[in-house]
């Protein structure tokens, strides 16, 4: 008896997913609950658990793009044991069990390098060669006559892939694939005339300085995205500059309390999100949307915060931003970038953001202008904070001073709208208790 493992539910509007990791082997025995992949969507990272006890068969390789229904693994559950034991008795069948399965395993392994052995023979390639290499790899491998010696593997455990050896065939120049057929050792072999008669370059050849590596699908969703925003919207910037001096002192100042408080440190974006409610209700047309000819205004204030991820960046939201104090808003960025890390964001919690603000000044930038979140018709950039000359009540001071920059859609937002908006938040900063006040 055998278990279809098929691609994760994916989301409503996601088509496609990518199979980024294996965690167990194929022929390897697996367990119930067992993590056996990770699936990564544009927007998340899904994991694929085994729903039973059994020998794992995989039919995909990592890198593999996957479709709604594909079936990305196979469980044998004949002789599969468990983990779990309750007696003497039962620990013993266990013991025995995952011996057995392995046995198994490597023997119709073995039996699936060996079943064809002339055409192995007339493809100059042993079983033994083969062993570890999926179906469709060999198969690949076979139709274009390439030994596997020839490649190096980019899978896990260093395992040859279809995309290895796809690769080798754009990169690899035609003769020098023809002259190269079964055993490695002839390349070695060629004459000084076969040598002679290899092209110099293959057109698709990289230079040996570049290293190709395919792109995830997160970074070709936002390739994408970001340039229909490009194409689409109207995009202008407008910047200013803000004294952070208030706020500054009062994170100096209840900083410990604050964490004694309510567990979390007080941050700055606490501040920047509750600036950017206040200034959403004044001006709500940043907080509105074009679809086609009409606009739709949003009545709640859902605020995507970008993070860094390792995966890339990120733009989890926080819902109902206009309802949360500054330690509830604190404690949900932590968690959205806690989980962001650990690849652990599911699709609710990026999608339906009505405004986003990115802060560059993490990493250091003192100046940009970002690009539209689609289909949001607003961002806010925030910089690097630096001291700067400053002029107060007639007299130059020295100043923590930040630069922010909002971007927006100008078929949607006049620069008067979008100039107010960007000074509400400017004095918002400078004068916290207009926070507190709802001023």
């Amino acid at each position: 008896m055998s278990t279809l493992i098929k691609t994760p539910e994916l989301p409503e509007s996601v088509d496609e997913a990518t199979l980024l990791t294996w965690h167990a082997e194929s022929g390897s025995t697996v367990y119930r609950d067992d993590k056996l992949a990770d699936v990564e969507t544009d927007k998340i990272v899904l994991e694929v658990f085994a729903p039973v006890d059994g020998v794992l068969i995989t039919k995909v390789e990592e890198g593999d793009i996957l479709k709604r229904g594909d079936v990305l693994a196979e469980l044998d559950e004949k002789g599969s044991g468990s983990k779990k034991s309750s007696s003497s008795s039962q620990q013993t069948a266990d013991e025995v069990k995952p011996a057995e399965k392995p046995e198994k395993a490597e023997a119709v392994e073995q039996d699936d390098h060996t079943k064809n052995e002339e055409d192995l023979q007339e493809w100059n390639v042993s079983g033994e060669e083969l062993k570890g290499l999926s179906p469709s790899v060999r198969k690949m491998l076979q139709q274009h006559n390439i030994h596997p010696g020839h490649l190096s593997g980019t899978g896990k455990s260093g395992r040859i892939t279809r995309q290895d050896v796809q690769r080798f065939l754009d990169e690899t120049p035609e003769a020098k694939k023809n002259l190269g057929l079964g055993n490695p050792e002839r390349v070695l072999d060629m004459s000084v005339a076969n040598q002679k008669a290899l092209p110099e370059k293959s057109e698709k050849q990289d230079p040996p300085y570049v290293r190709r590596v395919q792109m995830t699908q997160l970074r070709s969703r936002v390739a994408t995205r970001l340039k229909e925003v490009q194409n689409t919207a109207a995009l202008l910037t407008t910047f200013n500059e803000v004294n952070m001096k208030a706020v500054m002192d009062i994170r100096s100042k209840y900083k410990d309390r604050f964490l004694q408080d309510y567990g979390v440190k007080l941050g700055f974006m606490s501040f920047f999100v509750k600036a950017s409610v206040e200034a959403l209700k004044k001006f709500p047309i940043v907080n509105a949307q074009l679809d086609g000819r009409d606009i739709l205004y949003q009545e709640a204030y859902h605020i995507g915060v970008a993070v860094d991820s390792p995966r890339g960046l990120v733009v989890p939201v926080l819902r109902n931003a206009e309802d949360m104090n500054f330690a509830e808003v604190e404690k949900e960025i932590r968690e959205l970038a806690g989980k962001a890390k650990d690849a652990k964001l599911a699709y609710e919690d990026l999608i339906g953001g009505t405004f986003t603000i990115t802060n560059g000044g993490v990493f250091g930038s003192m100046l940009s202008t970002p690009i539209l979140n689609a289909p949001q018709s607003a961002i806010l950039g925030m910089h690097t904070i630096q001291e700067r000359a400053w002029v107060e009540n007639g007299e130059l001071v020295i100043r923590p001073v930040m630069y922010l920059a909002l971007t927006y859609d100008h078929r949607l937002i006049d620069g008067r709208d979008a100039v107010q908006f960007l000074v509400s938040i400017k004095e918002s900063l400078e004068d916290p208790a207009q926070l507190m006040l709802q001023l």
